[in-house]
């Protein structure tokens, strides 16, 4: 069965059928056969106003049972086939799905702990990782308990991603933590990250200090190996044992591959005069 859903006067007619029940989405479905019994103004047989007249709801009570009727399973429709008013089968599909007063506090406690558990997993997104965290406050509702914003925030700020770690402080700096909505925190950390990514792109990527220096020392060693390194132990400069392995000229002999003092060739004096026997004599 479907209900007809009317858009106000002069309005077309919009069908509202029926979810059906299977056991396994009772939050859910709980949640579309209230709003489709409240569009059709036939939720009040179920929670009565003060100023609703009983034959008013006697006569609304018959549409709404039919409905609810079309959107049950075989088996569960057998179960509850006895009971004479809307109100009597919710009530029942409720204490069946939902439990009594202990079943439902021993099921807020497990989902409380599931709550506590829950993080963002490493291939979430921030909105799947919101629907997962406002799914948590749908079955809250559906176990008559209130799962806060303030609750809701906290759990997003505590686990995110590290990347998110900046924006996270940003908002604890300047918003109020304890009354910010949770859609507007949501909001935000995606601004962010949005922001970040297309920083990244225009940047080429992140550039490393340690890859900066790497390419340096990569530098000195190509210079070192093309010849660029000299010998300066003549002018009394320390220079250890293993530097003997570097590429130099000998100032003694000319020879690449070991310093002067370690020539094997017997050491020359350096002069500085020219030779008069090869320059006309000055007068």
């Amino acid at each position: 069965m479907a209900l007809v859903s009317h858009g106000g006067a002069g309005g077309s007619a919009v069908p509202l059928s029926c979810p059906v029940l299977t056991g396994d989405n009772y939050t859910i479905w709980a949640i579309k056969v209230e709003a489709n019994l409240d569009a059709q103004v036939l939720w009040e047989v179920v929670v009565p106003t003060e100023d609703a007249a009983a034959a008013v709801i006697a006569k609304k009570d018959k549409p709404a049972r039919a409905y609810l009727f079309g959107g049950l399973a075989e088996d569960i429709l057998l179960q509850v086939s006895s009971k004479k008013t809307t109100a009597e089968v919710l009530a029942s599909l409720k204490a069946r799905f939902v439990g009594a007063d202990r079943v439902r506090a021993a099921r807020l406690s497990t989902l409380r702990g599931d709550f506590d558990r829950l993080v963002m997993a490493d291939g979430d997104t921030l909105d799947v990782y919101a629907r997962k965290i406002s799914g948590m406050a749908a079955k809250y509702a559906s176990l008559g308990a209130t799962l806060e914003d303030a609750e809701m925030v906290k759990k997003l700020l505590d686990t995110v991603p590290d990347d998110l770690y900046t924006a996270v402080a940003g908002i604890e700096q300047f918003c109020d933590v304890e009354t910010v909505c949770f859609d507007e925190v949501l909001g935000r950390l995606k601004a962010f990250q949005e922001r970040s990514a297309r920083r990244k792109v225009a940047l080429g990527g992140e550039r490393r200090e340690d890859q900066l220096l790497l390419t340096a020392a990569q530098w000195e060693a190509r210079r070192r190996a093309r010849g660029g390194g000299h010998d300066h132990d003549d002018g009394g400069s320390s220079v250890d044992s293993g530097a003997r392995g570097r590429r130099g000229k000998c100032w003694n002999c000319g020879v690449r591959d070991h310093f002067s003092r370690d020539c094997p060739e017997p050491r020359k004096e350096k002069a500085l005069l020219a030779n008069v026997d090869d320059e006309p004599a000055l007068l």
